[in-house]
């Protein structure tokens, strides 16, 4: 090789290494418009990033509100059922000790011979047993002159002859009636006037 051909290869170099620096520029300040470019809809991002870790807490409260809430329920009919099973636990309470007083009652009949005896018993265990339907909410139905009302009274007969004043009116109670907290429990059947 000779000096000139040496020279157009060194010049040939340089200039390949010129182009090489100037695209390697280029590329360097695409990639810093790129990353410029990038870091725009990155700022664009950010809320729709905000918005869909919002949408994650959103989603993972749901989860927690819906478990919560089916723990309720279960609980829920967990006591009902109890309540259910257990609900005569009070009206067997407030009747046991009249139970008490009848076996006392039928124990001690056979001590005397006094019907007078035996029927102030049975009124005093009456009367303690409606002390006792009245602690549980029950009420006996008044039906001495009332007049027929078909959500009270049951009617099993219909007395003629009675007067226009008893027309429509409870005349004699066949079976006493009950009401349980203002709901009628049984029906009085009753002989209403015609």
């Amino acid at each position: 090789m000779t000096e000139e051909e040496l020279k157009n290869q060194e010049e040939a170099e340089n200039l390949d290494n010129t182009v090489a620096a100037e695209e390697a520029a280029e590329t360097a300040e695409a990639a810093e418009t790129a990353d410029t470019e990038k870091q725009e809809p990155a700022e664009e991002k950010d809320p729709l990033q905000a918005a869909q870790e919002e949408i994650e807490q959103l989603k993972t409260q749901m989860l927690y509100k819906t478990a919560e809430f089916d723990n309720y329920r279960k609980r829920t009919l967990k006591e009902k059922a109890e309540l259910i099973l257990n609900g005569g636990e009070k009206a067997v309470s407030a009747i046991l000790p009249v139970i008490d007083d009848m076996e006392r009652a039928i124990e001690n009949g056979s001590k005397t011979d006094d019907p007078a005896v035996l029927r102030e018993g049975m009124e005093l265990i009456y009367h303690k047993m409606m002390k006792a339907l009245e602690s549980l909410g029950v009420k006996k139905m008044e039906t001495e002159d009332a007049d027929f009302d078909t959500d009270m009274h049951e009617a099993v007969a219909m007395v003629p002859g009675m007067g226009d004043d008893k027309k429509g009116k409870v005349i004699d109670c066949l079976q006493t009636g009950y009401i349980l907290n203002e709901k009628v429990i049984r029906h009085a059947k009753v002989a209403v006037g015609q």
